[in-house]
């Protein structure tokens, strides 16, 4: 992570220093060793306490209740993502590949990110497209994450999304929510991850149906995607 701070030093220039002047640093350094040994000792170990090494905490969940397969499945993936979230473009294709091997649904939920200046827009667009067919919205995110870095502003969205509405065969109108009812379902999105606790993009979890079994589980490392899947069938075959 960069940090936000920045600190500028200004140039000084080289001046001659007398052997008398190195004399009585070297004295001064001598004399204030001890104690820089002692604020070494003391301040260490706080530093170390707030480094993070490792896999980061999962996320604390507040309102489990949305985190649940569909009626029907014993098994699902449930996602929050941002479509202009770089992290998410990156998880995108994995969770596909899972999904469709896995034969498991894969819901994904809206949580756009106020600082992102198209993502809300994109989250609308896509509700436009699942009137059309929930597979042609899926298809549409799927489209904006392939395409996400050559996005930067809203306008270039709605060029992207112009000719993604070409290629399928429909008709974009002028105003893809006049009523703002899309806006709204990304909005309740967006306030069912906060009362969950969502605190960041993409936040994945694998859910079961079983009340014997853990009912959710993030997945935190994306490589164990698998494994988790494997064991939460494993923990719901046959129940």
């Amino acid at each position: 992570m960069r940090s936000i701070l920045a600190t500028h030093f200004p140039k000084r220039r080289a001046r001659a220093i007398s052997h008398r002047t190195i004399s009585l640093r070297a004295r001064l350094l001598a004399a204030l060793a001890p104690a820089a040994l002692l604020a070494s000792v003391i301040f260490c170990p706080a530093v170390a306490a707030h480094a993070q090494f490792g896999p980061p905490a999962t996320t604390p969940v507040h309102d489990p209740a949305a985190l649940k397969p569909p009626p029907g499945a014993k098994v699902a993936i449930i996602e929050f993502e941002d479509l202009e979230c770089p992290d998410c473009a990156f998880a995108n294709p994995v969770l596909k590949q899972a999904a469709e091997q896995y034969h498991i649904p894969w819901l994904r939920h809206d949580f756009p990110l106020p600082f992102h200046n198209w993502s809300f827009q994109a989250a609308v667009n896509a509700r436009f497209f699942d009137t059309k067919s929930k597979t042609l919205g899926d298809e549409y995110r799927d489209y904006i994450f392939a395409n996400q870095i050559s996005i930067e502003t809203p306008a270039q969205l709605q060029q992207f999304t112009q000719k993604f509405a070409q290629a399928h065969g429909v008709a974009l109108p002028f105003a893809v929510d006049p009523m703002g009812k899309f806006a709204q379902a990304v909005k309740e999105d967006y306030a069912l991850g906060q009362r969950i606790g969502i605190e960041h993009t993409p936040t994945i979890w694998i859910v079961t149906n079983g009340s014997h079994v853990a009912p959710f589980v993030e997945v935190v490392d994306r490589s164990k995607l698998y494994q988790l899947i494997d064991q939460a069938i494993a923990e719901t075959r046959g129940h």
